[in-house]
């Protein structure tokens, strides 16, 4: 009989009320577990997630802009573009292939003859931990695996696209140097970005992919914004496997301004052979180790040439540079090529410092009518100072001082002013009028000029010398107390005397002595200027008292020619002389060529034309041989340009450098050369033609067409 329904029980334990209760928290619980994590994924961490999702889908290219040309003053080209065929693969096609792409990178090396080790190297993405060669670059972008490829080349891997999935061949424009060596430190040069910069500027990483390159001297790197352009942007749509799947936006890049620069190719020519030429015929009697040409425009500031040798062919920068080949351009060696002499060499000024100094005396008491003693040496506290070849003149004007380049004259105004603030004891505020007129021509600063890395020189005075003597103080102190052991091995007699030095030094190396004083009067001693500085104040001597920046740069004009800004002379200041002696300063000067120490190198000259005014100079450095410089500007009654000339270690400033500024103005106003290069055309034969028709830079701009073309100035 079976039991009734109502009394069957299941085995097992029941639930029960409490159970129920419990099941029913524990779901609760959950939801509202999943509720406040949705929450908290779709509210506060909503940009984070947006982003990453963005990052996911979206990836964003940079298109770099075409870089402006840097032309001359004609639009002739100094820097430009040419296009190389380059060899690239697709990152994220090659890596998802099976083999990792090497099947196609081995057939590829083959027809490129390069390594498929290196090849394979250079599809690496650059990492902390991955050496180069390595792609630097968005493994969205192309990967460059062969540059400046053979067009037969090219076209093969083209031809048989079919046998080379992922890999295309295409232009890129490089830059090309069509001049050579021609102004190359002025020009500069160009290198990659690197990831320091990347990372520390956000404006670079907007405009830049990682393999762009960007000015590192030069006007390549003063207006490498306006050169480079704007980077166009490309937005692309990608999977979840990084594959591309569409273009979602694109911006066209913007290509860079052409520079227009105050250069004359033809000057910058001659200025350089000239200098090459004079500096080989003052060997062997002289190591002639270095030199520098400028050709300023007295009226604007404008650069019409600028010569430094040594110099270097740009192009070695095309392609990368091995460390080998970087550290001899920067070697003693190799006469240091990448060192600009122009900008960055200095040098004492020797006798072409003594318009300062005759200014200095005239603006403080010495009368320009007056005459003074020019013997062939003085004896000077206790210390004797001769002229050159210890001539003497007699008594003298300060004219005449001037064109024959008198010694003891400004011998004694440094002294006589020195003991006016003092002496080795100056009581109160000393005028230091000699060091302050130096620095009112422009020394001891820099000009402005639009080049990175100029070097500001030295006008030494009280002041510098009291932190020169703290700055090596402690030094001087050890030797003064143990010696030159070094040197004694070999010369006991110098030894004794560098030890006896250094403990003067230690002890009262903080005084501005008299001899200091007397030197620094004729741009000896510890007077350090550069020779740009030294052509800017012959400029303003030229042109009545107007200092200017000197300027490289003359226009930027836009690819198309619709955009020109042109770049403005920049008044930096005056001298701060009187008309009265600035007059006198320009007769005396305009005689020296005619009757004084440079009329052997102005022998013939056609000075019934183009009347010149200039001063040579010749200076010592212990150690060295004597270092030549001719500072000079022309035409001496209606002046348009300065020419200084310096040549390290390269004797007179008669002998060697006023020669080779003759060669320049032969060159400019085509005049039958008898310096050491005959003017003519820009080969150096042929009849004598002026470089500068008229004898002035072009007034007119030359004219960028639509289409890009340069409309080069007929001269």
């Amino acid at each position: 009989m079976r039991a009734p329904v109502e009394d069957f029980e299941p085995p097992g334990r029941r639930l029960g009320r409490a159970g129920i209760v419990i099941a029913q928290v524990l779901v609760v619980t959950l939801f509202a577990v999943l509720a406040a994590r949705l929450w908290y994924l779709q509210v506060p961490m909503w940009d984070h997630y947006r982003e990453l999702a963005l990052a996911n889908h979206h990836q964003q290219l940079i298109v770099p802009a075409t870089r402006g040309q840097i032309l001359d003053a004609t639009g002739r080209p100094l820097v430009n573009n040419r296009a190389e065929l380059v060899v690239s693969g697709d990152y994220h096609e090659l890596t998802g292939m099976e083999d990792g792409g090497r099947k196609v990178l081995s057939d590829l090396s083959e027809v490129l003859d390069v390594p498929l080790e290196e090849l394979q190297q250079r599809m690496r993405l650059c990492g902390p931990e991955v050496s180069r060669p390595c792609w630097p670059g968005s493994p969205y972008q192309p990967v460059t695996l062969a540059e400046d490829v053979e067009p037969s080349v090219a076209l093969q891997i083209m031809e048989s696209s079919g046998d080379f999935p992922g890999i295309s061949a295409q232009a890129h424009a490089v830059r090309e140097y069509p001049q050579g060596e021609h102004g190359s430190q002025m020009l500069g040069y160009l290198q990659p970005v690197t990831q320091e910069e990347l990372e520390a500027r956000e404006d670079l990483r907007t405009q830049f992919t990682g393999i762009d390159q960007v000015g590192r001297d030069g006007v390549e790197a003063v207006y490498d914004a306006q050169l480079r352009g704007t980077a166009g942007k490309r937005v692309l749509g990608v999977n979840n496997h990084g594959e591309v799947m569409e273009v979602i936006s694109e911006t066209s890049p913007e290509p860079g301004m052409h520079l227009i620069t105050n250069i004359d190719l033809g000057v910058q020519k001659i200025a350089e052979e000239a200098l090459a030429e004079g500096m080989a015929n003052a060997r062997p009697r002289y190591k002639a180790d270095a030199g520098a040409a400028i050709v300023l425009d007295v009226r604007t500031g404008g650069v019409v040439a600028m010569a430094s040798l040594p110099t270097y062919d740009p192009a070695i920068w095309q392609g990368g540079i091995d460390q080998e080949t970087f550290d001899e351009m920067l070697s003693a060696e190799a006469g240091e090529p990448l060192l600009s002499r122009a900008v960055q060499g200095t040098y004492p000024p020797g006798s072409t410092f003594k318009v300062s100094s005759l200014s200095a005396a005239a603006e403080n008491g010495y009368s320009l009518r007056s005459t003074y003693a020019c013997p062939g040496s003085v004896n000077l506290a206790g210390q004797t100072y001769q002229n050159y070849a210890g001539q003497g003149h007699g008594p003298i004007s300060l004219h005449k001082a001037i064109v024959v380049s008198c010694n003891t004259v400004f011998y004694n105004f440094g002294y006589q002013m020195w003991k006016q603030d003092g002496g080795l004891y100056p009581e109160g505020e000393p005028k230091e009028a000699m060091a302050n007129m130096a620095r009112g021509f422009g020394f001891g600063s820099p000009t402005g000029i639009d080049l990175p890395y100029e070097t500001a020189g030295r006008i030494p005075d009280r002041e510098w010398k009291r932190t020169f003597w703290q700055q090596t103080r402690e030094n001087n102190c050890h030797r003064g107390e143990h010696g030159y052991p070094e040197v004694a091995k070999t010369d006991p007699s110098r030894a004794a005397y560098l030890k006896l030095l250094a403990y003067e030094q230690c002890v009262e190396g903080f005084q501005w002595r008299a001899n200091e004083a007397v030197n620094f009067s004729i741009g000896q001693g510890d007077v350090l200027v550069t020779p740009l500085q030294l052509a800017n104040a012959y400029a303003a001597i030229a042109n009545g008292g107007t200092l200017y920046e000197p300027r490289i740069g003359r226009a930027l004009v836009s690819a198309d020619g619709t955009k020109v800004e042109e770049i403005e002379p920049v008044v930096r200041g005056r001298l701060p002389v009187s008309d009265e002696t600035l007059e006198y300063l320009q007769k005396a000067l305009t005689a020296v060529p005619k009757e004084g120490t440079a009329r052997g190198a102005f022998a013939g000259f056609p000075q019934d034309k183009v009347s010149v005014a200039g001063k040579t100079g010749s200076a010592d450095v212990r150690g060295r041989q004597v270092s030549s410089w001719f500072a000079s500007y022309a035409p001496a009654d209606d002046p348009q340009f300065a020419i200084v000339v310096l040549v390290s270690q390269g004797g007179t400033g008669g002998m060697t450098s006023a020669p080779i500024a003759r060669a320049i103005y032969d060159g400019i106003y085509g005049f039958e050369g008898q310096g050491p290069v005959t003017a003519g055309g820009e080969d150096g034969s042929g009849p004598a033609k002026p470089l500068l028709p008229g004898g002035k830079p072009p007034e007119e701009l030359p004219a960028v067409r639509p289409d890009g073309s340069i409309d080069v100035l007929d001269r």
